[in-house]
C-alpha cells in the first residue's frame, strides 16, 4: 500500500487556527462582559438622584351623589310653600328638579327647583363640586381650600387670619382661629344692600345659630355682631362642613316687587357644596324676610353635610 505523503504545516495551520478562534471568543466576552456591567452603571448613578418626592394625598370623596334626589320632598315643601296650589302634575315636576348639564357627574352636579304664584316665587339650587389637584405637591383637600377661599372673598366676606402656633405653656389668645390654609388679608367693601335690606331697628333681629368670629375690613379679629349689626349680614358659619360662609343678597325685581337670595357655601375634604335659596314678592312694598330664608337655606346645609358623612 503506498503511503499518503506528510504535507507539512497543516497540523500547525489548524492549531494556529484554534488560537485565532480562541482569542476572538475571548475577545467577544470581554465585550459582552462590559456591555453587560452597563445597567449596573446605570442604577448606581440614578441612586445618587435621592428619594422620588412625596405625592399629596387623595381627596376623601371620589363621586358625588345625585342632586336631584338629595332634598327630602318634606323639606322642598317647607322650601318651596308655593307649590302646594299647583296643580297636581306641576306640583310633582316642581318637587322633581331640574338636574344641571354637566359634562363628568363624577366631578360636578346640580339640581334646581321652582315654584311660582301671581304674588310670590321660590327658587332652590344646588350646586357640589368635586374638586381634584393635577399638582403631585398639593392635595385635593388644599386645592379645594383654595377654590372655596375665592368663593368667600368673592362674596365681599373677609377671611380670618390663621393664628400662629401656640408656645407651650402659653395661654391660648382670644377669638377663633381660622381653619388651616385659609388665605389672609381682607377684601374691600362691595357697596351691596345690607342684609336686612335697610337700617336695622334698635332691638334688631335675633341671630340664627351661633354668632361667627369674623375679622374688620383692618384685620382686627371681632367676636359678636356689633351694635349697628342684626347678626344676619353675610359672615362665616362655624359649625357646618370644615369651613362655611352665609351670604345675603337683597335687591330688587321690578317697580313693586322684591328679591332677596341667601346663599350657604361649605367645605367637606375635596367637595363644596354651595345651597342658593330666592324669594321674590311681586306688588309687596315688603322685602323676603332675611331671618326666614336663612334658618331654611342653613337647614338644607346642614342635611347635605350629613348626607356626605354617611
Amino acid at each position: 500500500m503506498q503511503r499518503k505523503r506528510y504535507a507539512p504545516g497543516r497540523t500547525g495551520s489548524t492549531a494556529r487556527t484554534a488560537v485565532v478562534l480562541a482569542l476572538g471568543l475571548g475577545l467577544g466576552a470581554g465585550l459582552t462582559a462590559c456591555s453587560a456591567g452597563t445597567p449596573a452603571d446605570d442604577i448606581a448613578v440614578d441612586a445618587k438622584a435621592g428619594p422620588a418626592a412625596p405625592v399629596a394625598p387623595p381627596g376623601r370623596y371620589r363621586t358625588l351623589f345625585e342632586p336631584c334626589g338629595a332634598v327630602p320632598q318634606a323639606s322642598l315643601k317647607d322650601l318651596l310653600p308655593g307649590a302646594a296650589a299647583l296643580p297636581d302634575a306641576e306640583r310633582d315636576k316642581a318637587y322633581r328638579g331640574v338636574a344641571a348639564v354637566t359634562y363628568d357627574t363624577d366631578r360636578r352636579v346640580g339640581c334646581t327647583w321652582k315654584a311660582d304664584t301671581p304674588d310670590i316665587s321660590h327658587r332652590l339650587s344646588l350646586d357640589i363640586e368635586r374638586v381634584v389637584s393635577y399638582d403631585a405637591a398639593v392635595s385635593d383637600d388644599d386645592r379645594a381650600q383654595e377654590v372655596y377661599v375665592r368663593k368667600q372673598l368673592a362674596a365681599g366676606i373677609p377671611v380670618p387670619p390663621t393664628a400662629p402656633p401656640t408656645p407651650t405653656g402659653t395661654a391660648a389668645p382670644t377669638g377663633t382661629a381660622a381653619p388651616t390654609g385659609t388665605a389672609t388679608g381682607s377684601p374691600s367693601a362691595t357697596g351691596r344692600p345690607s342684609a336686612t335690606g335697610g337700617t336695622p331697628s334698635s332691638s334688631g333681629s335675633p341671630a340664627i345659630g351661633p354668632t361667627s368670629t369674623g375679622a374688620t375690613a383692618t384685620g382686627t379679629t371681632t367676636t359678636g355682631p356689633t351694635p349697628s349689626s342684626t347678626g344676619l349680614e353675610p359672615r362665616v358659619l362655624d359649625g357646618l362642613g370644615e369651613v362655611a360662609y352665609i351670604d345675603d343678597v337683597l335687591g330688587t325685581a321690578g317697580a313693586n316687587s322684591h328679591q332677596r337670595v341667601v346663599s350657604v357655601v361649605f367645605r367637606t375634604s375635596n367637595v363644596i357644596v354651595t345651597v342658593s335659596y330666592r324669594e321674590q314678592t311681586a306688588g309687596s312694598t315688603e322685602a323676603p324676610d332675611s331671618a326666614e330664608l336663612q334658618e331654611k337655606a342653613r337647614n338644607l346645609a346642614r342635611q347635605l353635610a350629613e348626607r356626605l358623612e354617611e
